[in-house]
């Protein structure tokens, strides 16, 4: 049996597509047009001030690679509250399929990495990490884990989205493995897993598994002494009440039998808001579902001109457009060819030309990252009070 994932040459040569298109490509082949267009992706028209981060830019220039077109977009990692975050122009009939791969592209991780951000921003001096790669179909698991990177998170867990994205994974113990030793050889368990991996792997025992979190934690410490780094705590929510007391009793016995230097770890079902309530009193977080559960934003992809004319379907705004971030952090739509707003800097920038990618380098995960923190703090991204903007 074959697992049901399209392939990457499925969506470069297009067939990863709508059915529509395939109607499309065939009546304008068959009218003898294809007409020269620009098409922008957007998502909202005008800016709103609900800002949110631009990710999977690098999957578009892959995808658009080697195709007679020119894209120009927002840089990736930029953030964007309106107008048109990406214009491709060229002849339609060389793009006009790849339509739902570039908006999937965008759509999932720019919601993945916005949703990273939230979470970064809740605890910005906080040991943070991406624990939801087993929310997603793992096909699309190097996309939630390049995302995550991209808003500032500190590690992840997938190994083989490490393969792909150049990065190593991170983790250390799952309660299978202390499952399986079995209930009152929690010692053994962790001697052996300090025994079994390498020393560069911190060591971070899982404290709540067969009894009291602060029990499990005081044993874990008097097992591996020094050796050990940190505690987790990932209680089951059933069993959970107030975590923030729980995490605060382990903190307080630690401390009381002298193991202050051991940090405290939560995971398990944690979002934004649970990342506020804790982040001063836990040194670190595993973010699963919170940030891999994003909803894709919903972009779309329109004409708005042909061949030459500016042209755009009924509730759309027609013609091509330029975006502007001015020193306020305002974020500024206008027609191209009008004046920029005072002291406006222009967002859209090339990506491709005449198929050709302009700079690779701009897709690096650390230049992306750098560029997502200054931006946020540029237009002063805000968390919200519920884990939202």
């Amino acid at each position: 049996m074959e697992f049901d994932i399209v392939g990457p040459e499925a969506v470069r040569s297009g067939r990863a597509t709508d059915a529509y298109f395939d109607r499309t490509e065939a009546t304008l082949r068959h009218a003898g047009r294809n007409p020269r267009v620009v098409a922008e992706v957007t998502k909202e028209q005008f800016a709103t001030g609900e800002f949110h981060v631009l990710a999977g830019l690098k999957d578009v220039a892959a995808l658009f690679e080697g195709r007679q077109v020119d894209v120009d977009a927002v840089p990736e990692g930029r953030l964007f509250d309106g107008g048109p975050v990406l214009r491709v122009e060229g002849p339609y009939l060389e793009f006009a399929r790849l339509e739902t791969s570039l908006l999937g592209f965008l759509s999932h991780a720019s919601a993945v990495a916005t949703a990273a951000l939230r979470v970064r921003r809740a605890a910005p001096e906080s040991t943070v990490l991406s624990f939801g790669a087993r929310h997603v179909h793992p096909s699309m698991t190097a996309m939630v884990e390049r995302s995550a990177l991209l808003a500032g998170l500190d590690g992840f867990s997938h190994v083989a989205a490490g393969d792909v994205i150049g990065r190593e994974a991170g983790g250390t113990m799952p309660h299978a493995l202390l499952l399986c030793f079995g209930r009152g050889n929690q010692e053994a368990a962790w001697r052996a897993f300090d025994e079994a991996v390498p020393p560069e792997v911190p060591r971070v025992a899982l404290v709540d598994t067969f009894t009291d979190e602060t029990d499990e934690a005081l044993r874990a410490a008097e097992a591996l002494g020094d050796r050990l780094d940190s505690v987790r705590v990932d209680t089951t929510g059933s069993r959970r009440g107030d975590l923030r007391h729980i995490v605060r009793e382990v903190r307080w016995k630690l401390d009381e039998r002298g193991f202050d230097d051991v940090d405290i770890f939560v995971s398990g079902g944690l979002d934004a808001a649970a990342l506020r309530r804790l982040r001063d009193v836990a040194d670190g977080f595993g973010v699963g579902g919170a940030v891999s559960n994003a909803t894709p934003l919903d972009f779309a992809l329109d004409i708005v001109a042909v061949d030459g004319e500016p042209t755009g379907k009924r509730g759309k705004l027609s013609g091509p457009k330029r975006v502007y971030r001015t020193p306020d952090g305002g974020h500024h739509v206008r027609p191209e060819g009008a004046d920029p707003p005072a002291d406006g800097e222009a967002l859209l920038e090339p990506v491709v030309r005449d198929g050709d990618v302009v700079d690779p380098d701009a897709f690096d995960i650390d230049a992306v990252a750098a560029r997502v923190a200054a931006d946020a703090d540029f237009v002063g991204f805000s968390h919200g009070v519920d884990g939202a903007e």
